[in-house]
């Protein structure tokens, strides 16, 4: 099955927000309590409107060198993008405190299209070395893309950083479709 560029999206993965998989501090914020995590559809929604927020202008995927990466972030949450396909290297730097969430392959269609898609989905993830456990959403319905639209895709979350320099690197598939980006993430101290 062949996807369209505009809806296939292998991403770029860090590591998972799901308690132990972190390697920042712990899950905590500043106060000592977890930080929220967003529901499986508040992240999909927040994260295509990221990825399409400046129409006919190069966005976060079509990003060759990271220099795009800072574009349009909130300051509760940092997302990263893989591309259309193909490999990628980038640097980004981000501020310490925040969490980071990215899919390794993500996609948005019908129920039948999103099932297919996730039937061949695979990839992996590594930060600093260690291997990051992705985490499935299936069909979850989003605002924004369209009636009756399913976002679905595997993704990872991860509490913050610590500030200092860090390697990322991911590759995923469905089908056809693969794509692989390494990431040097520069986490600034606030």
């Amino acid at each position: 099955m062949q996807f369209k560029r505009s809806t296939v999206v292998l991403l770029a993965a860090t590591a998972l927000l799901a308690a132990g998989c972190s390697k920042g501090d712990g899950g905590t914020g500043g106060d000592g309590a977890a930080p929220p995590r967003p529901s499986a559809r508040e992240l999909q929604e927040r994260w295509w409107a990221w990825a399409d927020a400046e129409p006919g202008e190069p966005n976060p995927i079509d990003d060759p060198d990271g220099r795009l990466c800072v574009r349009g972030q909130a300051s509760d949450v940092w997302f990263l993008a893989g591309t259309h396909g193909g490999p990628a290297r980038r640097q980004c730097t981000l501020p310490a405190g925040t969490p980071i969430a990215f899919p390794l392959v993500n996609l948005t269609a019908s129920k039948g299209d999103c099932d297919t898609f996730m039937g061949s989905a695979g990839g992996s993830a590594t930060l600093d070395g260690k291997a990051l456990d992705p985490e499935r959403l299936d069909g979850t319905p989003v605002k924004g893309r369209g009636p009756g639209a399913l976002a679905c895709g595997l993704w990872v979350r991860m509490d913050p950083l610590p500030p200092g320099t860090h390697t990322l690197s991911f590759k995923g598939s469905s089908g056809s479709f693969s794509t692989s980006v390494d990431y040097r993430l520069e986490v600034a101290d606030r």
